[in-house]
């Protein structure tokens, strides 16, 4: 039988090449999770620029409409006066 002594070096020897093998899947394991993740932000991202695009397309629209009404209202506001001046300018004929 062997001495231990001689044991402790191949024994130490196989623990080290065990390591680096277990070290090596968790490192490809690890890339492959990280590569999915990367995949997964990608897609977040795409869906967030169009998220954002949609947003930014309706607040035009809606600061369009608001202008729009703004004009609006001011023309019917210029309306009303020029009829309220025509009528007191009859009633004063009367």
């Amino acid at each position: 039988m062997t001495e231990p002594s001689d044991m402790i070096l191949p024994l130490l020897r196989e623990m080290r090449e065990e390591t680096r093998r277990s070290f090596a899947e968790l490192r490809e394991e690890m890339h492959r999770r990280f590569e999915r993740v990367d995949g997964r932000f990608d897609e977040v991202d795409v869906r967030l620029c169009a998220v954002e695009k949609n947003v930014k397309v309706q607040r035009e629209a809606f600061e369009g409409e608001s202008i729009l009404g703004r004009y609006a209202a001011r023309e019917v506001e210029e309306r009303t006066s020029a009829l309220e001046q025509d009528v007191q300018k009859l009633k004063r004929k009367n």
